[in-house]
């Protein structure tokens, strides 16, 4: 079941690498609404599973709200040192230079991050279907501007086109191999609890902080909002109805 659903990412995957290929005005209205279905899910379905499947404190504090605030945290820490060390590079920089090797790192970055995703995917539905079925479809969401971003990276750094599109067909092929990868282990509800609780982090983070962002940056409007409050309604109708 979780590859099968995970096969569904290739194609939010390679729809948003097109999308991004051929531009579109209405690309802010789906990454506001991407954003409200990942944030939707954290709330209705992710946090709240946690408190079950894990009783363990840490200091007073729920073990699962501690990943939860690391996995914030900790991608974060790595995208600020990352644009960190790309303004220090500009300093020493009298042109605007691209570099080929710079868009292939962060993309293949992109496909690591997804095949975790795909590993979110396999481990939820170790929960139970409903848990599944709600992270699979906040997932599809956001590998959308997974591939979005891996055809932007590519192309902004002067990567050619037949490269870029290799690249996009392995972070959408990524989420699978991690879905896949999940049939041949299982851990128990405490680890699962404190792996749900750094992936509600990330994709808490990635909502606010990433998509949001370049939502309204790229097209500031209210229909923007709009999307938004209708992905974390679409969450809340999904979560009720399972």
């Amino acid at each position: 079941m979780p590859v099968l659903v995970a096969l569904l990412t290739v194609v939010s995957t390679a729809l948003g690498g097109i999308v991004a290929l051929r531009s579109s005005d209405r690309l802010h209205l789906v990454l506001g609404f991407a954003a409200g279905v990942m944030l939707g899910l954290v709330a209705f379905d992710l946090l709240p599973e946690l408190f079950d499947l894990s009783p363990v404190h840490v200091l007073g504090v729920p073990a699962p709200m501690v990943a939860f605030a690391a996995g914030f945290l900790l991608l974060h820490v790595v995208e600020r040192s990352v644009a960190m060390h790309g303004a220090h590079e500009s300093e020493y920089e009298t042109h605007h230079h691209h570099n080929p090797q710079v868009g292939l790192a962060s993309a293949l970055a992109l496909s690591a991050h997804s095949f975790l995703d795909g590993v979110g995917i396999g481990l939820a539905f170790q929960v139970d279907n409903s848990v599944g079925v709600a992270v699979s479809i906040a997932v599809i969401s956001h590998d959308f501007a997974d591939g979005l971003n891996t055809v932007t990276v590519m192309r902004m750094h002067g990567n050619d086109r037949r490269r870029t599109v290799a690249l996009l067909v392995t972070d959408a092929v990524a989420p699978v191999l991690g879905a896949l990868s999940t049939l041949f282990f299982s851990v128990s509800d405490h680890v699962l609890a404190l792996y749900l609780g750094g992936f509600a982090g990330f994709l808490l983070y990635l909502a606010t902080a990433d998509i949001l962002p370049e939502a309204h940056a790229r097209h500031p409007s209210r229909l923007t909002l709009v999307s938004t409050v209708g992905g974390v309604a679409m969450m809340w109708l999904v979560v009720g109805l399972s």
